[in-house]
């Protein structure tokens, strides 16, 4: 019985997978799993005003002290680092474990981050996420293509989008 739950288990798993790619900029191994909801054949639409949400499963190649996340956009070939503010602490949101992890640990992390009003609708790019290690060593690294789109989501119970989102539309 518990063979056949694990099997169910390993196979929601992957069928909610999203399919990401190994870094082209950055070094570190592919997680052993990904899931960014909403998206399991990118392009991966994040809406502005919205929580990307992304669940990573990883093993600790070695002892980790502490870790970050650090997210460069893609615009061709022009990188755009992301500050991920507080989300970029990884050990803060890892949902398993703590820090220190040791190695060979399976670690199960998850990744909010939030899409900016800024950030023009109708933009297509490609995001590299990794997280290095308190020296700054890679863990892990994913490559995910990207389109942002408007919010059909208002702010403090307007019925319309603020100025700056509805100028970028047009």
């Amino acid at each position: 019985m518990i063979k056949i739950a694990l099997i169910l288990g390993v196979a929601l798993a992957v069928a909610n997978a999203t399919n990401v790619a190994r870094c082209l900029h950055h070094a570190g191994d592919l997680p052993a799993s990904t899931r960014i909801e909403g998206c399991t054949n990118p392009p991966c639409v994040f809406p502005q005003l919205r929580n990307a949400v992304i669940h990573l499963t990883f093993r600790a190649p070695r002892q980790l002290q502490s870790m970050r996340t650090l997210a460069t956009a893609y615009l061709g070939n022009v990188p755009i680092p992301y500050d991920l503010g507080a989300n970029a602490n990884t050990c803060n949101f890892l949902t398993n474990t703590r820090c220190p992890v040791p190695s060979g640990t399976n670690v199960q992390y998850t990744l909010r981050m939030f899409i900016e009003p800024w950030f023009p609708a109708g933009t297509s790019a490609t995001v590299e996420f990794r997280i290095v290690d308190q020296n700054n060593n890679p863990v892990i690294c994913l490559r995910v293509p990207i389109r942002i789109t408007r919010s059909n989501m208002f702010i403090d119970g307007a019925d319309e989008l603020p100025p700056a989102i509805e100028a970028s539309e047009q």
